[in-house]
Protein backbone atom coordinates (compact mmCIF):
# COMPACT_ATOMS: atom_id res chain seq x y z
CA UNK A 1 0.00 0.00 0.00
CA UNK A 2 2.84 2.13 0.94
CA UNK A 3 4.55 1.60 -2.30
CA UNK A 4 1.64 2.20 -4.17
CA UNK A 5 1.07 5.85 -2.71
CA UNK A 6 4.70 6.32 -3.03
CA UNK A 7 4.47 5.66 -6.99
CA UNK A 8 1.55 8.10 -6.88
CA UNK A 9 2.80 10.65 -5.32
CA UNK A 10 5.77 10.79 -7.50
CA UNK A 11 3.82 10.30 -10.49
CA UNK A 12 1.45 13.24 -9.68
CA UNK A 13 4.91 15.01 -8.94
CA UNK A 14 6.22 14.45 -12.07
CA UNK A 15 2.74 15.40 -14.24
CA UNK A 16 3.07 18.78 -12.32
CA UNK A 17 7.13 19.57 -13.01
CA UNK A 18 6.50 18.78 -16.80
CA UNK A 19 3.36 20.79 -16.78
CA UNK A 20 4.72 23.60 -15.40
CA UNK A 21 7.50 23.54 -18.39
CA UNK A 22 5.28 23.54 -20.77
CA UNK A 23 5.34 26.43 -23.06
CA UNK A 24 2.36 28.49 -24.33
CA UNK A 25 2.36 28.25 -27.95
CA UNK A 26 3.57 30.75 -29.96
CA UNK A 27 1.24 33.29 -32.29
CA UNK A 28 2.29 35.36 -35.35
CA UNK A 29 -1.06 36.75 -35.44
CA UNK A 30 -4.53 37.29 -34.00
CA UNK A 31 -7.68 37.52 -35.09
CA UNK A 32 -10.66 40.04 -33.52
CA UNK A 33 -14.03 38.97 -34.22
CA UNK A 34 -17.35 38.64 -33.22
CA UNK A 35 -20.09 41.41 -32.88
CA UNK A 36 -18.20 43.47 -35.18
CA UNK A 37 -18.71 44.42 -39.08
CA UNK A 38 -15.80 42.20 -40.21
CA UNK A 39 -12.84 40.27 -38.51
CA UNK A 40 -9.41 41.49 -38.47
CA UNK A 41 -6.59 39.70 -38.38
CA UNK A 42 -3.72 41.57 -36.61
CA UNK A 43 0.04 40.45 -37.67
CA UNK A 44 3.48 40.60 -35.78
CA UNK A 45 4.13 43.14 -39.14
CA UNK A 46 0.90 45.33 -38.74
CA UNK A 47 1.93 45.61 -34.83
CA UNK A 48 4.89 47.36 -35.99
CA UNK A 49 2.88 49.97 -37.52
CA UNK A 50 0.96 51.49 -34.25
CA UNK A 51 3.06 53.76 -31.84
CA UNK A 52 5.03 52.17 -29.89
CA UNK A 53 4.97 53.37 -26.03
CA UNK A 54 7.91 52.52 -23.13
CA UNK A 55 5.77 50.41 -20.63
CA UNK A 56 6.95 50.28 -16.96
CA UNK A 57 8.14 47.03 -15.29
CA UNK A 58 5.78 44.86 -14.35
CA UNK A 59 5.68 42.36 -11.05
CA UNK A 60 3.73 39.64 -12.12
CA UNK A 61 1.80 37.71 -9.78
CA UNK A 62 0.78 33.89 -9.31
CA UNK A 63 -3.35 33.00 -8.18
CA UNK A 64 -2.08 33.47 -4.87
CA UNK A 65 -0.53 37.32 -5.03
CA UNK A 66 2.82 35.78 -4.34
CA UNK A 67 5.66 37.48 -6.78
CA UNK A 68 6.17 35.14 -9.58
CA UNK A 69 8.08 37.07 -12.24
CA UNK A 70 9.31 40.97 -13.27
CA UNK A 71 8.88 41.81 -16.99
CA UNK A 72 11.46 44.95 -17.76
CA UNK A 73 12.51 46.93 -20.76
CA UNK A 74 8.98 46.27 -22.23
CA UNK A 75 7.97 48.26 -25.28
CA UNK A 76 3.89 48.12 -26.80
CA UNK A 77 1.02 48.85 -28.72
CA UNK A 78 -1.95 50.33 -27.10
CA UNK A 79 -4.69 47.93 -27.57
CA UNK A 80 -7.03 50.86 -28.03
CA UNK A 81 -5.19 52.17 -30.70
CA UNK A 82 -5.44 48.09 -32.38
CA UNK A 83 -8.75 48.46 -31.74
CA UNK A 84 -9.37 51.40 -33.46
CA UNK A 85 -10.35 50.45 -37.07
CA UNK A 86 -13.45 48.31 -35.72
CA UNK A 87 -16.28 48.76 -36.44
CA UNK A 88 -19.33 47.50 -33.93
CA UNK A 89 -22.58 46.60 -34.91
CA UNK A 90 -25.02 48.14 -32.59
CA UNK A 91 -28.53 49.99 -33.28
CA UNK A 92 -27.60 52.81 -30.44
CA UNK A 93 -24.60 53.84 -28.99
CA UNK A 94 -25.72 53.24 -25.63
CA UNK A 95 -25.74 49.55 -26.59
CA UNK A 96 -21.66 49.63 -26.10
CA UNK A 97 -22.46 49.69 -22.61
CA UNK A 98 -23.38 46.46 -23.07
CA UNK A 99 -20.15 45.22 -25.08
CA UNK A 100 -17.16 43.13 -23.34
CA UNK A 101 -14.03 41.22 -24.77
CA UNK A 102 -12.58 38.11 -24.38
CA UNK A 103 -8.95 38.15 -25.05
CA UNK A 104 -7.58 34.39 -25.81
CA UNK A 105 -4.61 32.93 -25.41
CA UNK A 106 -3.21 29.99 -27.75
CA UNK A 107 -3.02 28.13 -24.28
CA UNK A 108 -6.92 28.14 -23.54
CA UNK A 109 -6.43 31.00 -20.86
CA UNK A 110 -9.18 34.07 -21.03
CA UNK A 111 -9.90 37.58 -19.70
CA UNK A 112 -12.47 39.52 -19.73
CA UNK A 113 -12.56 43.47 -20.59
CA UNK A 114 -15.66 45.75 -20.52
CA UNK A 115 -16.18 48.03 -23.47
CA UNK A 116 -16.04 51.28 -21.52
CA UNK A 117 -13.40 49.83 -19.02
CA UNK A 118 -11.23 49.73 -22.68
CA UNK A 119 -12.35 53.05 -24.04
CA UNK A 120 -13.97 55.07 -21.03
CA UNK A 121 -11.31 55.14 -18.01
CA UNK A 122 -7.44 55.64 -17.63
CA UNK A 123 -7.03 51.88 -16.60
CA UNK A 124 -7.89 51.46 -20.72
CA UNK A 125 -4.90 53.37 -21.29
CA UNK A 126 -2.76 50.60 -19.57
CA UNK A 127 -3.64 47.89 -21.46
CA UNK A 128 -0.68 46.83 -23.90
CA UNK A 129 -0.16 44.46 -26.90
CA UNK A 130 3.74 43.91 -25.83
CA UNK A 131 6.08 44.41 -28.92
CA UNK A 132 9.29 44.13 -27.04
CA UNK A 133 10.33 42.94 -23.45
CA UNK A 134 13.72 42.61 -22.00
CA UNK A 135 15.78 43.61 -25.08
CA UNK A 136 13.70 41.13 -27.27
CA UNK A 137 12.36 42.21 -30.31
CA UNK A 138 8.40 40.74 -30.93
CA UNK A 139 9.56 38.21 -33.28
CA UNK A 140 11.94 37.12 -30.53
CA UNK A 141 9.74 36.60 -27.77
CA UNK A 142 8.80 33.04 -26.93
CA UNK A 143 6.16 33.64 -25.92
CA UNK A 144 4.85 35.92 -28.26
CA UNK A 145 1.65 37.55 -28.73
CA UNK A 146 2.01 39.33 -25.26
CA UNK A 147 -0.81 40.85 -23.72
CA UNK A 148 -0.45 42.93 -20.19
CA UNK A 149 -2.73 45.50 -18.53
CA UNK A 150 -0.16 47.36 -15.94
CA UNK A 151 -3.40 48.93 -14.55
CA UNK A 152 -3.62 46.24 -11.95
CA UNK A 153 -2.80 45.84 -8.78
CA UNK A 154 -1.88 42.08 -9.39
CA UNK A 155 -0.31 41.97 -13.87
CA UNK A 156 -0.63 38.09 -13.65
CA UNK A 157 -4.37 37.88 -13.43
CA UNK A 158 -4.80 39.53 -17.33
CA UNK A 159 -0.83 38.92 -18.43
CA UNK A 160 -1.96 36.86 -21.58
CA UNK A 161 0.84 35.27 -23.45
CA UNK A 162 0.50 33.67 -27.04
CA UNK A 163 -2.29 35.83 -27.58
CA UNK A 164 -4.53 34.78 -30.52
CA UNK A 165 -8.07 35.61 -30.54
CA UNK A 166 -9.90 38.60 -29.49
CA UNK A 167 -13.99 38.14 -29.47
CA UNK A 168 -16.10 40.84 -29.41
CA UNK A 169 -19.86 39.97 -27.28
CA UNK A 170 -23.02 41.80 -26.30
CA UNK A 171 -24.97 41.12 -22.99
CA UNK A 172 -27.68 38.93 -24.05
Amino acid sequence: MKIKLLFFLAGTLITFQMMAQRSVPTTESFIIMGKIQSELVVTLADLDTFPILVINDQIIYNQKGEPKDTVTNMKGVLLKSVLTPIEYVYDKPKQLNEFYFVLMGSDGYRVVFSWNEIYNTEAGNQFYIVTEKEGKTIKEMDERILFISTADLKAGRRYIKGLQAIEVRQLE
